[in-house]
């Protein structure tokens, strides 16, 4: 049979490769092609035929051919205008991958071929390079979606109750002594990982990027490898060295499971740039199918408007690249059942040629679907274009992630002057980045550690640095992580120096677990896992970023399981509503005191003290809360950064007394003695107290 009497015209939807009946249907989009071919392939990788779509609706190219379906291996061939200097990069001999693959077979090789130009020729990226580039290219593969997930299967767990998760799918599992499948999502979704986080509290896990990627060539020469997987190849697939049997139902498969646990599953997403590069990259896909549409190019087209720091920046503000991660973003909720996501670099994504946009049609099209409308978005907000820093700037229902908080809490524990303040406003949910335009507390999304930088106890131990293991010369990184080591650069053995760590640690837990807002854990820190201190291990697919559960911290273990439990237990410290020391209309009672050490409210001479290293906040049910979510009680939290004081308490109602239940200051419990009138406060140390009836 001839190529054309297995051909027809086919339809413009939906875009990618969809099975039907008879055979394949494909639509592919570019503006500026001349022509759009398919080359199919054999499992072996051996390219069988081509054929071009034959029709174009507006910019969509498309074409039916009978006689294949799934599993068929296939890629993209674009003609075009070869100008690089007015942005045209088409280069037919250039094997692409589709941006609406389902899935990819094979990983890229890295080949001179794989170049839209000749490296080292004189015109440098001017040049045309007509070498093939399928032999290293990975291959699409032609999938059938399995049906949409059931929603009502989801959690759905409320934001203000959710506790986040920040784990790799192969870090968490590749030292694990009982996880089959090591590094794959079948191994991450295995009893032994789901219990772990059971157990500890959790309600929502939060993986780094899982949308295929690439590893970067200049790690390759290093025999290193892309360990992060920020550098997205293709938006709707799954990174292939994940899957245990090449199978992307492994994923939904991963999904399901964390879902009858109760546990809700939150990706972390790269819209804001692809693998390409810039000028001088690889030519994989979006470059070879329409440069111009897919990127922002600057005023001088031949170059790339770089607002993500990896040479180039999607071009969101065009209506087909915004379909695609909007049809991107459904596919994972739809069919692969996610519950939310994270947007790494969200400032890029809300970027119009006026700069950024809260209102851009991003943030539009998300807020108005009424299935994405209703997922957990959290949004990084930030890239390092101009007035890139967005914090508190993203529109409901965007929550984002708190670097003030991050930055304000350590810097508070370390014994920073002046930083009491910047405790207390972070300690209510950062109102001051937040609390605006119907915004809630849960907005702010705090943490003390993530993947990007020190773990927890890397914070304790190291006081610079130490990422000589990446090839960079230890210039990667940041440089300022308001570390302490306590003593001792790295690990000690001396008892005092342990102490005082385990200490810091428990502080830094306590103080996440009990501020206001959504907190997030990186995984590994609940039992004390170091990356030797290398505060950048995007590269290192190996035992400096895999989780060490030989060495686990049982007793840190142990403290952060009970500080979990206590903010679950009690919903005052979750609360959606801001507080702000008004009235409620319950009692009359403020919602919120700030107690100085001897026991009477805060001065403003008080709290411009840059000495000032104590703290007290008594905590009711915020005012404007409706009945049906009040709480007839207070918690007061006690935080003194300096040396061992007497505190004297408020005063308690008749029959009631404050009780402590959380100290860091001890290895065990605390006890559980009612009390009132004054309290000695340990050094360094974090105290939680609860309102109850005084027993007789």
């Amino acid at each position: 049979m001839s190529v054309m009497s297995m051909m027809s015209a086919g339809k413009p939807f939906p875009m990618g490769a969809t099975v039907t009946d008879s055979g394949v249907n494909f639509a592919v989009f570019s503006e500026h092609a001349r022509r759009m071919t398919v080359s199919l392939f054999s499992e072996n990788g051996q390219e069988t035929l081509r054929f071009d779509l034959p029709e174009r609706d507006g910019y969509v190219w498309h074409g039916h051919i009978e006689g294949i379906g799934g599993g068929q291996r296939y890629g993209l061939r674009a003609h075009g205008l070869h100008d690089p200097r007015h942005g045209y990069r088409f280069n037919y001999n250039k094997l692409l991958i589709d941006p609406y693959a389902r899935k990819l077979d094979g990983t890229l090789q890295w080949h001179d071929a794989v170049m839209g130009y000749t490296p080292g020729s004189p015109q440098s990226d001017l040049s045309l390079d007509l070498r093939d580039s399928a032999p290293y290219t990975p291959k699409c593969v032609v999938c059938e979606d399995p049906p949409k997930m059931d929603p009502e299967a989801k959690p759905g767990t409320p934001l203000r109750e959710t506790i986040i998760y920040e784990a790799h799918v192969k870090g968490m599992t590749a030292r694990h002594p009982l996880a089959p499948a090591k590094g794959t999502f079948s191994g991450l979704a295995s009893e032994p990982v789901i219990d772990h986080l059971l157990n500890l509290g959790i309600t929502a896990i939060e993986l780094l990027p899982v949308h295929a990627f690439m590893d970067d060539r200049f790690l390759i020469e290093k025999q290193l490898r892309n360990y992060w997987g920020y550098q997205t190849l293709c938006f709707l697939a799954p990174e292939p060295r994940y899957l245990s049997d090449g199978d992307i139902g492994e994923f939904r498969e991963m999904v399901w499971k964390f879902h009858e646990a109760g546990i809700e599953v939150i990706l972390d997403v790269v819209y804001n740039h692809t693998c390409e590069g810039n000028e001088t990259g690889p030519t994989l896909s979006f470059r070879g199918l329409d440069n111009l549409s897919y990127y922002r190019l600057q005023k001088n087209p031949r170059y790339y408007i770089n607002d993500t720091g990896t040479g180039n920046t999607v071009n969101i503000e065009h209506p087909m690249v915004l379909r695609l991660v909007m049809d991107s973003l459904r596919y994972w909720v739809e069919i692969m059942g996610v519950d939310g996501f994270r947007f790494d670099l969200c400032s890029t994504l809300g970027r119009t040629s006026q700069g950024f946009d809260s209102n851009s049609g991003f943030f539009q099209a998300v807020r108005q679907d009424p299935l994405l409308s209703q997922v957990k978005l959290i949004a990084e907000p930030w890239d390092i274009g101009p007035g890139g820093y967005q914090l508190g700037a993203y529109p409901h229902p965007f929550c984002e992630w708190n670097d003030r908080f991050r930055d304000g809490i350590r810097r508070f524990w370390r014994g920073d002057e002046g930083m009491t303040p910047e405790l207390a406003n972070r300690l209510v949910g950062s109102a001051d980045q937040f609390d605006h335009s119907g915004r809630h507390a849960t907005s702010s999304v705090n943490f003390i550690a993530a993947h990007d930088g020190f773990t927890l106890a890397d914070l304790t131990r190291y006081s610079r640095k130490h990422n000589l293991d990446n090839g960079e010369a230890n210039r990667d990184g940041h440089d300022e992580n308001f570390s302490d080591n306590m003593g001792v650069e790295g690990p000690s053995e001396e008892a005092e120096i342990t102490a005082s760590r385990a200490r810091r640690r428990r502080n830094l837990m306590a103080t996440l677990l009990l501020s206001q807002g959504t907190p997030m854990i990186l995984a590994g820190d609940e039992i004390g896992n170091s990356q030797s201190g290398n505060n950048n291990a995007y590269c290192q697919d190996n035992e400096t970023a895999w989780l060490d559960w030989a060495h686990s911290d049982k007793a840190f273990l142990s403290f952060t399981q009970k500080a979990i439990a206590f903010r679950k237990a009690h919903p005052i410290l979750s609360q959606k509503l801001f507080l702000h020391s008004k009235e409620r209309f319950i009692d009359g009672k403020e919602d919120l005191f700030w107690w100085r050490v001897d026991g009477e409210p805060m001065t403003h001479q008080d709290w411009v003290d840059p000495e000032l290293d104590f703290l007290a906040a008594e905590l009711r049910t915020a005012s404007g809360t409706p009945r049906y979510h009040a709480f007839e009680y207070a918690i007061l939290l006690v935080f003194n950064g300096g040396t061992e004081k007497e505190y004297t308490l408020p005063e308690c109602p008749l029959g009631q007394a404050w009780v402590c239940r959380l100290n860091t200051a001890k290895d065990e419990d605390p006890s559980d003695t009612a009390m009132n009138g004054s309290l000695i406060v340990p050094e360094h140390s974090v105290l939680a107290l609860t309102l109850e009836v005084a027993s007789e």
